[in-house]
């Protein structure tokens, strides 16, 4: 979900506990998170920002290699050898729940009446040159936008989507779409919802045209991905 604190609802400094999934701002002493670890005796805490792992109250940070796996799955990274053999090798990968999936082909939550975008975002995660481009973030990671622009926003969490929907060591068979479609309802200035139903064909048209124009686009062909 998106990386909010669940009492300050601030974005800054949010730690996830690894107890019982909620976020929490800050570590330090009357913090959020610190008061958290002391009332429930949860003690495990990571930096989804940072994706470093603390223990509370102590305040110290743990080194484990075995911890790997959740910042994996928060941030999945692919090289370019593995995004040119995605679509050459169908390897079906185990989840840690027990069920099998085949990455690419996985669910997206249906949070309220968000089932028109997630059609639509499935469609285009499955269009190669889109995909490929998306899930190297080093492609649009130095593109300059105007200061105050949000609709750079859109680029990101596709990007981030894209790597989730493709990621071969996913906890589940699924993957929730929630801080994909904050940013398009925030982006569109709420004519696409989540909790109301859309037209999946005029989402397709504006999401693709706000793509463009945030990567740089013009009316030209070819001035975008």
């Amino acid at each position: 979900f998106e990386k909010l604190c669940s009492i300050s609802l601030s974005h800054i400094n949010v730690y996830a506990c690894l107890v019982c999934g909620k976020y929490f701002q800050g570590r330090g002493l009357k913090s959020h998170a610190y008061i958290h670890s002391v009332q429930f005796s949860h003690h495990v805490f990571l930096n989804l920002h940072t994706l470093k792992f603390y223990c509370l109250p102590d305040n110290y940070e743990i080194i484990d290699s075995s911890l790997e796996d959740i910042t994996y799955v928060l941030k999945p990274t692919f090289t370019t050898q593995q995004i040119a053999n995605l679509d050459k090798q169908a390897k079906l990968s185990r989840a840690y729940d027990g069920t099998t999936y085949l990455p690419g082909i996985v669910g997206l939550n249906n949070i309220k009446a968000n089932d028109y975008a997630n059609a639509v975002l499935q469609a285009l995660s499955n269009v190669p040159p889109l995909r490929n481009y998306f899930l190297e973030e080093e492609n649009y990671k130095s593109i300059q936008r105007p200061p105050g622009d949000i609709m750079f926003l859109l680029v990101q969490r596709f990007g981030e989507l894209m790597r989730k929907l493709w990621n071969p060591r996913n906890f589940k068979a699924h993957v929730s779409p929630h801080e994909m479609l904050q940013a398009v309802v925030l982006c569109s200035k709420k004519n696409f919802q989540i909790t109301k139903q859309g037209d999946g064909v005029d989402f397709l048209s504006w999401f693709l045209n706000a793509l463009h124009s945030a990567l740089g686009g013009t009316k030209k062909k070819k001035k975008s991905e």
